[in-house]
C-alpha cells in the first residue's frame, strides 16, 4: 500500500497554487475545473508520479472548526522533507514566508513550522 493523494484545505486555491509552486516549490499536476473549484494538485519536482498534494477547498463548514483548532493548539496539517531545515528556513523566509517555529533539533530530528498564507501550518523537517 501507498499513499497517493493527500490534501491540505485551502482558502483560496490559486493564492494557494502560487505560494506552493512559486514558493515552496513544488510543481502543478493536475488543474481540472469543478464548476467555482478545481482538482487542483502538486508535486514534488523530484518525485512527479509520487505522492499527489490536493490543494483542496476549504469551504465545508467542519473545515474552518478543524483548521481553527490545529492553527490555535500550533499543530501542523502536514509535513514536508527537506535535505537541510536551517537553509530551507533561511531561503523561505527571504521570501517572505513567516514561520511560527524556527529550526529545531529534537535529537535525530530537525523541524520547523510555516504558515502557509492559505490557513494551514506546514512542518518541514529532516532526519538524520
Amino acid at each position: 500500500m501507498k499513499i497517493h493523494r493527500t490534501s491540505v484545505f485551502v482558502d483560496d486555491q490559486e493564492k494557494a497554487l502560487r505560494f506552493y509552486t512559486d514558493v515552496l516549490g513544488f510543481v502543478k499536476k493536475h488543474d481540472v475545473p469543478l464548476g467555482e473549484d478545481r482538482w487542483l494538485t502538486v508535486v514534488s519536482p523530484e518525485a512527479p508520479d509520487g505522492t499527489e498534494l490536493l490543494l483542496e477547498p476549504a469551504g465545508h463548514p467542519v473545515v474552518k472548526a478543524y483548521r481553527d483548532g490545529l492553527a490555535k493548539e500550533g499543530i501542523p496539517l502536514a509535513a514536508f522533507v527537506v535535505d537541510d531545515v536551517p537553509a530551507e528556513f533561511e531561503r523561505l523566509r527571504e521570501l517572505g514566508v513567516q514561520f511560527t517555529q524556527q529550526p529545531l533539533e529534537r535529537g535525530a530530528v530537525t523541524t520547523a513550522v510555516l504558515d502557509d498564507t492559505c490557513g494551514n501550518l506546514i512542518q518541514i523537517l529532516h532526519s538524520k
